[in-house]
């Protein structure tokens, strides 16, 4: 069973995804918080494989409350929830550790596999949300600090990473360097592996952050 827990500080939508979740064979909602602190301790206590993450909470916000579990290593993964106003977060919170994004009015089947999706280690990402929020907001290397240094990787898994900050999916990246998709899948291992990077959510802040990868290009 995956084990989830809610964060939303409105109880309806709460209710709304537990009503959801429960209906699944394998998925099993184990808990409820209505503020950023409550999801953190939650969290602690339940071990949850996977954390429904409003951004805009009360007390401690969704940022706040992911870079908490992050930085306490919890196994939790994040998987944020957000509408489209609220993008000024959601850059941040790629860089805190959240392992894909998911907007509220998502389809029933749709969050079902989201869930599955980031339970079983990989990020959700969508390109019509994460390419815009990262191109938004991604301009160059942060404010007093240093472009991650690409130089440990090979010309192919650079290849690689720059096709995943283009919002590519590992099927899209084979067709286009004319590889298998198990050899994309090794390659970008390696990329995650060689730059310390938890997922491909960070893979994607990592190819704009380095240059790899320019607002508004390719």
């Amino acid at each position: 069973m995956i084990r989830v827990l809610v964060a939303d500080d409105q109880a309806l939508i709460r209710d709304s995804f537990r009503l959801i979740l429960d209906l699944e064979p394998d998925i099993e909602v184990v808990g409820e918080a209505g503020n950023g602190q409550e999801a953190v301790a939650q969290a602690r206590r339940l071990r949850p494989d996977v954390v429904l993450m409003d951004v805009r909470m009360p007390v401690l916000d969704g940022l706040a409350a992911t870079q908490a579990l992050t930085r306490a290593g919890s196994p939790a993964r994040v998987l944020i929830l957000t509408t489209y106003d609220a993008d000024e977060y959601l850059y941040d919170a790629m860089r805190a550790g959240a392992c894909g994004f998911l907007l509220k009015d998502v389809r029933r089947e749709q969050l079902a596999g989201a869930v599955r999706t980031v339970a079983a280690g990989d990020a959700l990402l969508h390109p019509s949300l994460t390419r815009r929020l990262v191109e938004r907001f991604v301009q160059g290397p942060p404010p007093g600090g240093s472009p991650p240094a690409l130089t440990g990787l090979t010309e192919r898994e650079t290849d690689v990473l720059r096709l995943v900050g283009r919002g590519m999916s590992n099927a899209e990246i084979a067709a286009e360097l004319f590889l298998g998709e198990a050899t994309v899948k090794t390659h970008l291992g390696r990329v995650l592996t060689k730059l310390g990077l938890r997922d491909r959510v960070q893979a994607v802040v990592t190819a704009y952050e380095s240059g790899l990868v320019r607002p508004g290009g390719g």
